[in-house]
């Protein structure tokens, strides 16, 4: 079972390579992994991801059908449950075999029992990232559902989607900062023809503006840009100034 789990996140993987640049891999990466959660896990019926931020807001990816959403809601609503208590304690995993009968989490059980058809949880940490914590949460709508080869599994699961979850949002990164440097770039080029200022002088007067109207420096460079060759009113009214005593502190 181990082997054909890894196979087909070799190929989920694969798959993800046809996803055009311009789509959101985050999002289409989360459905797969749900989607293949279900199918592989044995004993799941439902899955989701949960996110848990710096604020403590709650959001829930990627359900697989109205039930998952409704048990993620009541946790939502209940500020409980085994999906949180896995992420916030980051902890590998979070097995309920009988919901019913389970009474550290009472009023989400409560209200899971009587509002939907879920009656086992499995939950794993799946990521930590800038503060967002995730958990990956598989239910299933039979007691004692889940095998010992279901955390297996689910194990194994859990943590290749979490290192692909980490490498799309790597690229994305990269790929933000790389439009940034481009974006700065080309400011930076206008600014230096437009006051006949050197490249260091015309990005300390991007910095300068972007501290004086408290905007960030890659937006006041996109203002610069946008232009199309005049000066933004607030290069018109302070630019020359800050860009003359830029040259000059350089």
């Amino acid at each position: 079972m181990p082997n054909r789990v890894h196979q087909s996140i070799a190929e989920l993987a694969r798959r993800l390579h046809d996803v055009p640049e311009t789509a959101d891999r985050v999002d289409v990466l989360l459905e797969s992994v749900t989607a293949e959660a279900i199918d592989k896990v044995p004993g799941a019926d439902h899955a989701g991801v949960l996110l848990l931020d710096k604020k403590q807001t709650i959001t829930t990816l990627a359900s697989t059908d109205e039930v998952m959403s409704r048990v993620a809601r009541i946790q939502v609503e209940t500020g409980d449950g085994p999906c949180l208590h896995a992420a916030r304690h980051h902890r590998e995993q979070v097995l309920i075999n009988d919901i019913a009968a389970d009474q550290r989490w009472p009023t989400f059980s409560a209200r899971v029992v009587a509002e939907t058809t879920v009656r086992a949880g499995l939950s794993f940490h799946l990521f930590t990232h800038k503060g967002t914590i995730g958990a990956l949460n598989l239910f299933a709508d039979e007691v004692d559902a889940f095998s010992p080869d279901s955390e297996e599994v689910g194990v194994i699961f859990a943590t290749h989607a979490a290192l692909a979850l980490g490498a799309v949002r790597e690229q994305q990164n990269f790929r933000s900062a790389l439009a940034s440097r481009d974006t700065i770039g080309q400011a930076k080029g206008m600014l230096m023809e437009r006051f006949s200022i050197d490249a260091i002088g015309a990005f300390e007067l991007l910095r300068r503006l972007s501290q004086e109207t408290n905007t960030p420096l890659v937006d006041v460079a996109r203002q610069v840009i946008e232009t199309d060759g005049s000066s933004p009113a607030s290069c018109r009214s302070s630019g020359r100034g800050s860009a003359q005593r830029a040259s000059r502190a350089y």
